[in-house]
């Protein structure tokens, strides 16, 4: 899945909160629907057996534990794909970005074969993005077990595609990525830092030391040393494994973008740009961006894997970069003045095929917040909503196989073409929109998280829960049910049957 990830340390965000972000975006030709579901431990199989895959996974017996997520509407095409969610101890979970690698890596350990099989594309075996919410999300009780939980599935089981995932806590980021069939290296985001994660490999520091050691930062497979020496897959210019002890010591640290990832001409228009886009917002002052002496251009390989924002993070800059067309440059598809020439040149961090977007704030004492989107979030509102929670509202939930303007989705969709198709004189609306929603569903939010802070039991702190995301859900509805009326009416008004004279 082509997708775009952020995430948020903790003395990078607003509020001391770590927010962990991702559009999950459709392959090229699909629009896959999406809702949100409660996942009770009775809900989960003995033995998890993916559609796209072979594998067949014994499920723990013991230790599950309800979790929220965003899985597909239609379970019999893909499977699952339950793509980001919160379980009961507030840990979150975002699965997966789909990244890149190369063919030394793919060569030195394949990935698990793919097959037909009555017309469907499968994996001979391995796990995938479909499966990755389910096998890990119940089982963990902080970040860094997230990393270890999928450590064990990978070297048991393998994947059919490369991939990372990340997971968080209310004090700790992890960012893991696979490489090739069996293989992971794992960093846990520094706290003072946003990283920015278009569809490429990420990781551009990595310390050997930390993960052969105390791993506070740092965790990898058993083997990876062997393997990158065995595979000649050090590219430095001088051996990685020989420089001197004192000066591996002293915090020499190894590019794994570099050994494991790509630079193809294709990640310049499709990858590149977008980390560029956000590092331009996220650091306008730090470097240069723009011109003929620029630090950093969108075609640049060595756009930082993570950042220090120059200011605080809020929910809002995530929302707004995660919908970006890349406002303000050359590049931007809805440009309507100026040298057009270079609009549209790059893929959008916002485009059409977005399924959904999610937001997981913890929050320290506070509940933590799922914030949601559906379809293009260029024209979309960010929805926060309680994850300690048993139901869904139905407005969240209900997502049928046709169109019905009763589901968030299909709202979502029919909006975003609506408004793409008249976005002159739609943009307004749009705007007006998500500024209006969005307060004010932030301020249902202060309003219910001082009434939860006032309850001593769990029931009750849930029950709150439940009627605040009832309440957000039925303003939502009436707001997006207004904005489909608009934008429908400005579509209808540049139909190319239209005509001036009225019969009235």
């Amino acid at each position: 899945m082509s997708c775009t990830t952020i995430l948020v340390g903790k003395n990078a965000s607003y509020n001391g909160s770590t927010m962990i972000a991702r559009n999950d975006d459709c392959a090229a030709g699909s629009y896959t629907a999406k809702h949100m579901v409660v996942v009770e431990p009775k809900d989960l199989p003995k033995v998890y057996k993916p559609v796209i895959s072979k594998a067949e996974i014994p499920m723990p017996e013991k230790g599950a534990m309800r979790f929220i997520c965003v899985p597909n509407a239609d379970l019999s095409e893909e499977g699952i794909w339950a793509a980001a969610g919160v379980n009961e101890k507030n840990i979150t979970m975002t699965a997966t970005e789909t990244i890149t690698s190369n063919e030394r890596v793919l060569a030195a350990d394949p990935l698990w074969e793919s097959g037909k099989k009555n017309g469907r594309e499968y994996a001979e075996g391995g796990i995938g993005e479909e499966d990755l919410v389910y096998l890990v999300l119940p089982y963990i009780r902080s970040a860094r077990e997230g990393v270890l939980r999928v450590a064990e599935l990978l070297k048991e089981y393998g994947t059919y595609e490369m991939n990372g995932m990340a997971f968080s806590d209310d004090e700790e980021i992890w960012w893991l990525e696979t490489i090739g069939g069996h293989h992971f290296l794992a960093k846990r985001v520094p706290d003072e830092a946003v990283v920015i994660m278009p569809n490429q490999f990420g990781l551009d520091e990595y310390d050997f030391e930390d993960a052969f050691g105390a791993q506070t930062d740092h965790i990898c497979s058993d083997d990876m040393i062997e393997f990158i020496r065995d595979n000649d897959l050090d590219l430095t210019n001088y051996s990685f494994f020989d420089i001197p002890e004192e000066d591996v010591e002293s915090g020499f640290l190894f590019n794994p973008r570099d050994a494991f990832g790509s630079h193809d001409d294709a990640d310049h228009v499709y990858n590149t740009p977008r980390a560029w886009y956000m590092g331009r917002y996220l650091c306008p002052g730090d470097f240069i961006w723009d011109g003929d002496d620029a630090d950093y251009r969108p075609d640049s390989d060595d756009i930082p894997w993570c950042v220090v924002p120059e200011r605080l993070v809020t929910p809002e800059d995530v929302k707004y970069l995660l919908s970006s067309h890349f406002q303000g440059t050359p590049y931007d598809p809805y440009m309507s003045y100026g040298d057009k020439s270079m609009s549209g040149a790059y893929r959008s961090i916002g485009v059409n095929r977005t399924s959904f977007m999610s937001l997981a704030e913890v929050r320290g004492d506070r509940e933590v917040l799922f914030e949601l989107c559906f379809g293009s979030n260029v024209f979309n509102a960010m929805i926060p909503l309680y994850a300690n929670v048993k139901t869904i509202p139905e407005y969240f939930a209900f997502t049928p196989d046709k169109p019905d303007t009763g589901s968030f989705y299909w709202a979502n969709r029919m909006i975003g073409a609506l408004a793409d198709a008249s976005y002159r004189t739609s943009l307004n609306h749009i705007e007006r929109y998500q500024l209006d929603v969005q307060s004010k569903c932030k301020a249902l939010i202060i309003k219910y998280d001082k009434l939860i802070e006032n309850e001593k039991t769990a029931a009750k702190r849930r029950a709150l829960c439940e009627k605040a995301n009832e309440e957000i859900a039925e303003l939502t509805k009436k707001k997006t049910d207004d904005l489909l009326d608009k934008v429908l009416y400005e579509a209808s008004n540049i139909m190319k049957n239209a005509y001036a004279r009225s019969d009235a």
